[in-house]
């Protein structure tokens, strides 16, 4: 009795500050920051889009994408392992969501979060790399609380991204994943949750407790597997809705606009329901400005902080802009959305089944198993990075730490999750704010380094 009132009075509490940080505040300074920091870089994002496609994707042949010394990981590692953390269940999940509760139209006001988003997750790359140490083995290690300490000089605000990320790890980036692979799993082919847990959670501690190069090295061939499969799966299931499509793009741009709620379907929604989810869920799907994927891209060994910066761009791009807007479409050609009942990966699984009987879901669903695991693997090692800079990089806290993930990868995929996930979503918010006091208070550094780097290729996308 006195435990459930706890949990109770915890859950109400926890309520209340969600409220407020995924309320309209937070999505206010979401934007205000992506606004003010795409301003001060020039519009690079939109100005100089073919040179982040040049030397990103573009170049992943020549070889100092994938060079490496003992001081860090290929820059190629660094971006597969935050796309791993942000190629998730949101992207197949949330995107479903954002549909349900605010309408087509939360797709458009995804893609500006996204657009925004790429000015947003470059600051924090460049800056976690100008501002990054090296451990105790000669490693890289950066992130939000490094250049908040570092830069301006905060420590007490670095602590509490590190304590709220560290959290937030355990949740949103461990447990929940592992649920929603245990839950695919049962649903689709019967398998028992508790030994997907147990072979999760060996999975799991095999690559983690190798450390960030292990990690690097599975993400390395993980992330792109997933998503080539992922894409394939679903310009073959628009290929065959292709007549369709033109309608579903033309719903998103009307309701993006829709000032009257909707009669039918899910609940009314307006145009400020299709902003709130619409930014919301693009944020969880790219994490630009939570200040988690700065912490995998510091461990690079890539020269120059642009270089990598470059890669956070494309990032955001292809995880929001190609990976949910083919999910979007997907489910706006079929309309199951319209009729209310589903959301989430059901609504996801059931419109690819609609499309392609039989074959379609259990194509959704090994998608959400890899888009899950690599979410486990990425967030680990933002974990270990934040543990880390609060015990001062203690070797035994950073082991009891790895100690404590591999534990809630098997309780995420036998238990219920409703409180972990609340509180893990409440924390991962609160990052966001420390994070973006940073990168708006070390702006000028940001656009200091990219002048001075564009200037030497004789570009510079800062030049009036």
């Amino acid at each position: 009795m006195f435990v459930s009132k706890i949990i109770e009075i915890i859950s109400l509490i926890n309520e209340k500050v969600n409220g407020v940080v995924w309320g309209p505040v937070m999505l206010t300074l979401l934007i205000v920051a992506g606004l003010f920091l795409t301003v001060s870089l020039g519009f690079m994002q939109f100005r100089k889009l073919g040179f982040v496609f040049k030397n990103t994707i573009g170049g992943l042949f020549k070889k100092d994408q994938h060079n490496h010394d003992a001081s860090g990981v290929s820059p190629f590692q660094a971006v597969a392992t935050a796309m791993a953390g942000t190629i998730g269940t949101g992207s197949i999940a949330g995107i479903a969501t954002a549909i349900v509760s605010g309408g087509p139209g939360a797709v458009f006001w995804m893609w500006i979060s996204a657009l925004l988003g790429m000015a947003t997750k470059f600051c924090e790359i460049v800056l976690s790399i100008r501002f990054r140490e090296k451990n105790e083995k000669g490693e890289w290690v950066g992130g939000p609380m490094y250049y908040i300490s570092n830069g301006l000089g905060l420590k007490w605000l670095a602590a509490l991204f590190a304590v709220f990320g560290m959290v937030a790890c355990l949740g949103t980036g461990n447990a929940t994943q592992s649920n929603s692979i245990s839950t695919a799993l049962q649903s689709t082919m019967g398998v028992t949750p508790w030994i997907t847990g147990a072979v999760l959670t060996v999975v799991v501690a095999a690559v983690i407790l190798g450390g960030m190069r292990r990690i690097a090295s599975v993400n390395e061939k993980l992330v792109p597997f997933m998503a080539v499969f992922y894409v394939l799966c679903s310009v073959v299931a628009l290929a065959l809705n292709f007549d369709k499509i033109p309608t579903a793009f033309a719903l998103i741009f009307k309701e993006a606009f829709n000032f009257k709620a909707a009669a039918g379907g899910a609940a009314g929604y307006g145009i400020m329901l299709a902003i709130h989810y619409g930014f919301s869920r693009g944020v969880f799907s790219n994490e630009a400005g939570l200040g988690s994927a700065p912490m995998a891209h510091a461990a690079s060994s890539a020269k120059h902080p642009v270089d990598q910066g470059l890669w956070g761009m494309f990032e955001v791009f292809f995880t929001t802009i190609i990976i949910c807007t083919l999910s979007a479409l997907i489910i706006l050609t079929t309309g199951i959305w319209s009729g209310g009942k589903l959301s989430g990966a059901a609504l996801s699984i059931a419109s690819f089944d609609a499309i392609i009987p039989g074959i379609g879901g259990v194509g959704v669903t090994l998608a959400t198993i890899f888009f899950a695991l690599s979410t486990i693997l990425g967030w680990a090692y933002y974990g270990e990075v934040c543990m880390e800079y609060l015990s001062n990089k203690n070797k035994n806290a950073v082991l009891g730490y790895r100690i404590l993930y591999v534990a809630m990868v098997f309780i995420g995929a036998i238990g219920n999750l409703d409180l972990i996930w609340s509180i893990s979503e409440t924390m991962n918010g609160l990052m966001a704010i420390p994070n973006l006091i940073g990168i708006v208070g070390l702006y000028k550094s940001v656009t200091t380094i990219t002048k001075e780097y564009f200037e030497s290729k004789k570009q510079s996308p800062l030049q009036k």
